[in-house]
């Protein structure tokens, strides 16, 4: 196969039928800025539920994050903050740099656009927090209270 345009083939009735790849486009992108924060929050709150994590552990993977209290989470859900003015007014983790791995075939340590990388560590703090990992993983914090590094 050649060309950006196509990524993995697909069996279709006529044999190996090429697939095209997920382009990132800039109207994806500001799509996503402008979606409200409070309308993916249920999402997110579904997928660690169903792996047995609670509201409780969800709440407390976005105030490390953010910086948000309870209250401000609150505010944030209720006024239906879109992403993009959620994460101008947090106060993003020191150690987010510490979050990396793939996130939507895409390393999230790579991501250019702050505000992209920053709802793709979001993304990814969810994920982990969804396959089990224990919360001092997915918080990058050692027993000791220093950052710690996760690969995957």
């Amino acid at each position: 196969m050649t060309g950006g345009d196509v990524g993995r083939s697909h069996q279709g009735p006529e044999g190996n039928v090429p697939r095209p790849s997920r382009r990132i486009t800039l109207a994806n992108v500001s799509r996503i800025f402008s979606t409200s924060f409070a309308s993916v929050y249920p999402h997110y709150l579904t997928k660690v539920e169903k792996k047995g994590r609670t509201k409780a552990d969800l709440d407390q993977v976005i105030a490390w994050l953010t910086g948000f209290d309870e209250s401000e989470l609150s505010r944030h859900l209720a006024a239906g903050t879109t992403f993009e003015d959620f994460f101008a007014g947090s106060r993003l983790n020191p150690n987010a740099s510490a979050i990396t791995g793939v996130v939507c075939g895409v390393r999230v340590e790579a991501i250019e656009d702050p505000l992209m990388q920053k709802i793709r560590y979001l993304d990814k703090l969810v994920d982990e927090l969804a396959k089990g990992k224990p919360m001092e993983k997915v918080l990058r914090t050692s027993a000791s209270g220093g950052a710690i590094s996760s690969r995957n």
